[in-house]
């Protein structure tokens, strides 16, 4: 075997991925679930599942070797020479075990058990060991993991269906999550019984969140992003939301309105983001504000100029401040954007009292875009409110609802429903309101207005327009459209 048997990306007709279609939700047939999709031998015979127990070892001796190869290089190897330096040993490594066998009188390995062998160890090195092909099957939306031999996989449809074990241990599993939390290069996070969870970005931008410690047995939820490169006709498309809806967001981005996009968890808020980040012009310069980063638009080359900022939460004692050591909250990269020449500011989920760093954004500039999880639209000003008044006690909901009434022009908010038709699950995302809101009512501090409302299949038709945002016919929006839908439904 030589190098070029290990390819940079993998080839998903050779490695053992879930490529075929998994197992209805049952109990498992056996404590070592069968690898679907496995390689065939030469023979045509297929190739057993891989031996996690030797890829431990394996792993194990190409690690010793690959430090002691870098130690020794006088130069600074670089991540991609470091991946082409460890793939060279994984594949010697096993040429020695093969041969091993050989001498030893045993049957050697078939050929796609060796590649499975080998891309099993690289990944335990670089990528996800055992988590990736689950991170590779395009048919997997999030893995969903509570104990280590615990799994389930929520397909793209909707559906659940029983996972494999991704560790030999629940301690293997912790294990694991350290390590992957901890070698980062740019943004290292601890991951310890003083620090029992875990957010994090992974290569090619899916999310991990992960407890342990804190919880009976290590409870992990990868989400993968399916959709990067998105616009808001792709969303038409897919039904998501209708032409005249798409239209009115088009002319709000570029009439530079500040959003809010809602929605509860999966609903698509990211993707909604990117897509209303497409309106922004190529040559406006960007900076996105991400608690992990999500978005990836620096990545997605859009876009002249983007700065991207991530939050770091820190680690040991706090100092007389209160505040971690290394820590690097949203609020620090805010105040540092502003030296940026930035025109806009995307600030990611808002959960907390980082939501001040949102209504900055939003004052400090026009068109900002942020999201945050509720139910309903109205019910994502209540949590904002909420949201301003962790802060402190110094925030009274006055203040947040003014603040907030004073900064954000729009919700936009998702709705996500899986129904069963026939046994076939099916998952539908839309567009169900789009609120306006302004300063208003003296209990409230605010006043809402809907813009698009929900219809009786939950799509957001055209309701009531206030008078100021007509002039976004003049940014592109089908205003004749918006009223002749408007006139049908009253």
């Amino acid at each position: 075997m030589t190098s070029e048997s290990i390819d940079a990306t993998p080839d998903l007709t050779r490695l053992p991925l879930f490529t075929q279609p998994l197992p209805t939700i049952g109990p498992r047939a056996s404590s070592t679930p069968r690898l679907l999709g496995t390689p065939r031998a030469a023979d045509d015979s297929p190739a057993v599942g891989v031996d996690w127990t030797l890829v431990a070892s394996l792993r194990a001796q190409a690690s010793e070797q690959l430090s002691q190869a870098v130690a020794a290089d006088r130069t600074r190897l670089d991540r991609a020479a470091q991946e082409e330096l460890g793939r060279s040993i994984v594949l010697d490594l096993i040429e020695s075990a093969v041969a091993d066998r050989v001498n030893a009188g045993d049957r050697a390995w078939p050929l796609g058990q060796q590649k499975a062998l080998a891309r099993a160890v690289f990944d335990s090195l670089f990528r996800l060991g055992r988590l990736q092909p689950l991170v590779d099957n395009d048919d997997v939306e999030n893995i969903i993991i509570a104990g280590h031999d615990n799994v389930m996989l929520e397909l793209i449809d909707g559906s659940l269906v029983d996972g494999p074990s991704v560790a030999d241990s629940d301690e293997e599993l912790i294990d694991f999550l350290v390590f992957l939390a901890s070698r980062s290069e740019v943004n290292a996070r601890g991951f310890s019984e003083a620090q029992p969870r875990l957010h994090l970005r992974l290569d090619g931008g899916s999310r991990l969140a992960a407890a342990a410690w804190v919880t009976p047995r290590p409870s992990v939820v990868i989400r993968r992003h399916r959709l990067m490169q998105v616009t808001l006709d792709d969303l038409v498309e897919r039904q998501m939301l209708t032409p005249v809806a798409a239209s009115f967001l088009r002319a709000a981005v570029r009439a530079r309105k500040s959003v809010v996009v809602a929605g509860s968890q999966g609903a698509g808020k990211t993707t909604m983001v990117r897509a209303l980040c497409g309106e922004i012009d190529p040559m406006e310069a960007i900076g996105t504000f991400e608690t992990e980063y999500e978005l990836h638009l620096h990545e997605l080359k859009r876009h002249k100029i983007v700065h991207p900022w991530e939050a770091r939460p820190g680690s040991g004692e706090r100092g007389p401040d209160g505040r971690m050591a290394g820590e690097f909250t949203l609020d620090d990269a805010l105040v540092d954007s502003f030296r940026f020449n930035l025109s806009r500011q995307i600030v990611g989920e808002v959960r907390g009292k980082e939501i001040w760093a949102m209504i900055k954004a939003m004052e400090s500039g026009t068109g900002s875009i942020s999201t945050t999880h509720a139910s309903d639209a109205v019910g994502a000003v209540r949590k904002l409110v909420t949201c301003a008044m962790e802060a402190g006690p110094h925030v009274t909901h006055d203040l947040a609802a003014s603040k907030l009434a004073a900064t954000i022009d729009l919700i936009v908010q998702l709705d996500l429903r899986t129904s069963t038709v026939n046994g076939v699950s099916q998952r539908r995302r839309r567009v169900a309101e789009i609120i306006a809101l302004e300063p208003g009512e003296r209990e409230t501090g605010y006043a809402t207005t809907h813009i698009f409302a929900p219809d009786r299949d939950g799509t957001a038709v055209p309701a009531v327009l206030p008078e100021e945002f007509r002039s976004l016919a003049s940014y592109g929006f089908d205003l004749p459209s918006y009223l002749m839908h408007q006139e049908v439904r009253s």
